[in-house]
């Protein structure tokens, strides 16, 4: 496994992160088809075993419960001191009012809870899930700052974003003395490339490291295009992220199943290796709930495209609605 430094960081993280909303128990939270821990810790154990050290949560992944299955696997698995463990702030964690969003109330009281839960005095990294329209950004900026220099987290980072909301968060953190965002966890792959026009580039000049959700486009670019999952059929985020654009969408599809045919490779490889080879892409990360899902990820460092394959790929691709925000 290869490591790289996070942003302008010094810490390494892995080519790869575990993406772990794939964990939790299914009858909490939103998503009916994830893996309960019996099913979980097998498929973190080997991620741990190919040498990836960053896995990615959040408080709101089933209702708190993938932090918790994440937490006691890794502390019966790993080294805390080599382990990058991230979560994330934002979502709704109970009804009634302050119960979500980035105010320093909220802040404060759901990274206790988020330690808690995984069972650790502190979070390598934690970011701001989305941006908050009802609260100053300065009110988040200091509350993630406070939680920096009390060492409950290492390093803070932030999510899907328009590029002008992520400079101004930086320059108010320069100009108050706060801690900075060192990583953009943004919605990248063959299907949306939106994050090329400005955001990329700007994180490219900032030396931001990116860490790039759904780079698979929620496995849409692994198999044929009316082929369907259990995921696939129940994930109500995922139905709206690519409704616009079937016809270009679809045709990248079948690009990368033509070239992945070619080279004698599983099309999850062709798709990732695509995302690696993006600029300025520290760390793609992978939702995985089979072992092949892994064994796939890991097999793609080493697939390397060229650039007319590159070219070829890109081509039917089709200017997209702006989403992943909310």
């Amino acid at each position: 496994m290869d490591f790289v430094k996070l942003g302008n960081t010094g810490m390494d993280v892995s080519r790869l992160c575990v993406g772990c909303m794939s964990f939790g128990v299914p009858e909490r939270g939103n998503h009916s088809w994830v893996l309960d821990e019996e099913q979980s810790r097998p498929i973190i154990k080997k991620a741990l075993d190919f040498g990836i050290n960053f896995f990615d949560t959040a408080n709101v992944y089933s209702d708190g419960t993938s932090e918790e299955i994440v937490g006691r696997a890794l502390k019966d698995y790993a080294n805390r001191d080599e382990i990058v463990l991230a979560t994330k702030v934002h979502g709704r964690m109970h009804k009634g009012p302050n119960g979500g969003g980035l105010s320093r109330k909220a802040i404060l009281s759901e990274i206790d809870n988020s330690l808690k839960r995984l069972g650790t005095d502190y979070v390598d990294l934690y970011q701001i899930h989305r941006w908050d329209y009802n609260t100053p950004i300065e009110e988040t900026l200091e509350a993630l700052h406070d939680v920096v220099k009390a060492g409950k987290a290492r390093y803070i980072g932030a999510s899907s974003m328009y590029a002008w909301q992520f400079l101004k968060a930086q320059h108010v953190a320069e100009k108050n003395g706060w801690t900075k965002f060192v990583s953009m966890q943004n919605h990248l792959n063959l299907l949306y490339r939106e994050e090329e026009r400005e955001m990329l580039p700007l994180c490219r000049e900032e030396k931001i490291g990116v860490i790039p959700w759904s780079p698979l486009a929620r496995g849409k670019l692994t198999r044929e295009w009316d082929e369907t999952t259990a995921r696939s059929e129940t994930d109500e985020f995922g139905k709206t992220l690519y409704a616009a654009t079937v016809e270009a969408d679809q045709q990248v599809v079948e690009r990368v199943a033509e070239l992945a045919e070619n080279r004698g490779l599983p099309r999850a490889q062709v798709a990732l290796a695509w995302v690696l080879q993006k600029e300025p892409v520290t760390a793609p990360i992978i939702g995985a709930t089979k072992m092949k899902h892994l064994e796939d990820a890991v097999d793609a460092l080493y697939v390397k495209l060229t650039p007319e394959e590159v070219s070829y790929l890109e081509e039917p691709y089709v200017p997209h609605p702006v989403l992943g925000f909310s």
